[in-house]
């Protein structure tokens, strides 16, 4: 965290700056750290792609956790409520986005 005494400088490359998108989040954690795969699971495809793979200690994940609900509630201020599905969020499996599902 930064304060006003103390500014950090944040540097982004033209790449990272770009972002990737992702459709699915799989989280786990050990005793001393939590692991985020951001995954992408695109129509018709058999196979989804873990598109990227963020490693935090727990007390990073809960500062996460404080600032995306944070920012969800700001979003939520202007926007309206984000309606997730029943099962709280969890996206149905299989995902196919109605498209042809894999054959073996």
């Amino acid at each position: 965290m930064s304060d006003k005494k103390n500014p950090i400088n944040i540097e982004i490359s033209d790449e990272i700056a770009q972002g990737t998108y992702s459709n699915l989040a799989i989280i786990t954690h050990s005793s001393s750290e939590f692991i985020v795969d951001f995954v992408r699971i695109m129509p018709g495809m058999p196979k989804a792609q873990v598109k990227s793979r963020i490693i935090l200690t727990p007390d990073h994940a809960k500062r996460l956790l404080l600032a995306l609900q944070e920012n969800l509630a700001k979003f939520e201020a202007n926007h309206g409520v984000v309606d997730v599905a029943d099962g709280g969020g969890l996206p149905p499996f299989p995902m196919n986005f109605g498209g042809p599902t894999g054959q073996a």
